[in-house]
């Protein structure tokens, strides 16, 4: 693991637990970026400001990015920012992960505690692997997508870009999810999916 140090692109929530998991796979975590300083800091990281601002001090500063950003817009268009800038973006993976040795991974991801990712996976860039989520034998998850803890993709499933899978959903086996969708918490998609609508429940219907 590089000693370079690391800002933290997003500081609450979701990157509470991308800060825990990058200090546990020994990554250097120094600074945070968020529109303000936070009452709360766990990790007693030190406030840069707000990436978006001009005179962001970050850009100065010879350090890797992490992203800690939730939502899958805003974490898409930060990413893209961050790299505009000429900044490298670095994956985020916890030490108890499983990940195959023949899989495609692209950068700024987060892998979190016990996802399982199988051989001949094709991962994007700034995606969020979330708690326990598996990815099976040849998937595809374009750049942007949040699989939410619990889920699983069954193989040769294909998720676009800035979808969220919802937490405990399943994908049957083949299924091509389009962009920007959301599936909801514990549905089961069996068939294939449009770009930009909401679909929940058992079997997966579109609102």
């Amino acid at each position: 693991m590089s000693d370079k140090e690391v800002i933290l692109a997003g500081y609450s929530g979701h990157g509470f637990v991308v800060a825990e998991t990058a200090l546990a796979a020994a990554m250097n975590v120094k600074y945070y970026a968020e529109f303000n300083a936070l009452p709360v800091n766990p990790f007693e990281l030190a406030y840069l400001g707000f990436e978006g601002d001009a005179l962001f001090s970050g850009w100065q500063m010879d350090c890797d990015y992490i992203l800690g950003i939730g939502d899958n817009c805003i974490r898409y268009k930060v990413a893209r920012l961050i790299e505009d800038k000429g900044k490298l973006l670095v994956n985020v993976i916890h030490p108890s992960a499983s990940l195959a040795a023949k899989i495609s991974l692209g950068k700024g991801n987060f892998i979190a505690r016990n996802v399982a990712i199988n051989p001949l996976a094709l991962l994007g860039n700034y995606c969020i692997f979330n708690t326990g989520c598996i990815i099976e034998h040849e998937c595809i998850v374009q750049d942007g997508a949040h699989i939410a803890p619990g889920a699983v993709l069954a193989g040769n499933v294909s998720i676009g870009e800035r979808t969220f899978i919802g937490a405990n959903a399943v994908v049957k086996q083949g299924v091509k999810i389009g962009k920007d969708v959301i599936v909801g918490a514990g549905s089961v998609v069996v068939k294939d999916v449009p770009d930009n609508v909401t679909l929940f429940g058992n079997p997966a219907k579109i609102k």
